[in-house]
């Protein structure tokens, strides 16, 4: 029952009162800061400068500013903090090494709270006609939590839903992080 209620917590989540139209950015690129991370990063799409910061996961955090945060990870994982911060390390390279070519950003600008200082907003990356959300936790560098929406192309349920399952093949297969134990 407790993961049911967390998970309708996580399909219902929205952090926007008015969500504004979607935007579909073509031709984005990533753009190398500190403060990037697997999750929240970067990106330049045409005249436009933000920090993505993605719907329907959380990556590992890459150091203990969060402390709580990394503790809960390391514990969904069955990881070490260890571990969970070098798998941290891990989902930046990754998603850095991924965005390398151009990418395409969907978002409605939704404000995202954060520590950078350019503007902090939702929303999803397809990269080689994939979803970056989905490719980061099949690899077990993400798992299936954080802020959701309903796309134009998809109902926000159907996809954690998709998200959850490939978590679940990732845990069966250890991939990523699920490969660390304590």
């Amino acid at each position: 029952m407790k993961s049911f209620v967390a998970f309708l917590f996580f399909v219902t989540s929205s952090v926007s009162a008015a969500p504004q139209p979607w935007s579909v950015l073509h031709g984005c690129s990533y753009v190398p800061h500190s403060n990037n991370d697997g999750d929240s990063f970067h990106v330049r799409c045409g005249t436009e400068a933000f920090v993505l910061r993605l719907y329907f996961v959380d990556t590992p955090e890459t150091n203990l500013q969060y402390p709580e945060r990394t503790r809960e990870q390391a514990e969904h994982f069955g990881a070490s903090l260890d571990d969970t911060l070098k798998a941290g390390t891990q989902a930046r390279s990754f998603v850095r090494d991924a965005l390398r070519g151009p990418f395409t950003v969907t978002t409605r600008k939704a404000f995202a709270p954060g520590r950078a200082k350019d503007p902090r907003y939702y929303g999803m990356v397809e990269v080689g006609g994939k979803n970056l959300d989905e490719i980061l936790v099949l690899q077990g560098l993400a798992r299936a939590k954080g802020v959701a929406a309903s796309t134009p192309s998809e109902k926000a349920r159907a996809h954690a839903q998709r998200l959850q399952v490939l978590e679940g093949e990732a845990k069966h297969k250890g991939r990523g992080l699920w490969a660390r134990k304590k």
